[in-house]
This record gives structure tokens, sequence and C-alpha cells, in this order.
């Protein structure tokens, strides 16, 4: 997918944008850690984490780790991050 594309497809769901910026504001986050913060459940953190590092917006540092598993935005993360930030489709 094309930068436009992602940033499109990554505010079609809340939970995506939640993900991508909780790990930039910490620059390293567990899943459960954005759960809490964002008052969401950890199954729907998890599969937008998922679905974020299929896409190659995020990667997990510790991929070996069944749990507390850490993970950071990718350059192409920051990209999208940064543009949606820009045009203001974000705090």
């Amino acid at each position: 997918m094309e930068i436009d594309e992602l940033t499109r497809w990554v505010l079609s769901v809340d939970r995506r944008v939640l993900v991508m910026k909780e790990i930039h504001e910490n620059e390293l986050i567990k899943a459960s850690e954005i759960a809490e913060k964002t008052r969401r459940s950890l199954q729907n953190i998890s599969r937008a984490m998922r679905e974020l590092e299929e896409h190659g917006l995020i990667e997990c540092l510790t991929p070996e780790k069944h749990t507390w598993k850490r993970y950071i935005l990718t350059e192409k993360g920051t990209q999208i991050f940064e543009k949606l930030r820009k045009n203001h489709l974000i705090d």
C-alpha cells in the first residue's frame, strides 16, 4: 500500500490510531500498557498491534517472547503518524 492508502487504513479504525499514538509518545511500550492507558481491552489493542505489524507500521523488538513484547514505530509508521499529525487528524 502507498502512504496515502495506509494513512486512510489507519484512520478507518480508531484502535489503530490509539496504538500508533501511544507508541509514538512512549517510544517503547507493551500492549497491556496501551490497553490500560486507553481503557480498551487487551484483545482490542493486541488486534490493532497485529494489524499494524502486518502492514509494517510497528515492529516488535522482542519477538522471541510470548508475553511482555515491546513495540516501536517503524520508519513507515513514523511517516504515517507525522502525516496524521501534520494534517490535524490526531492530537
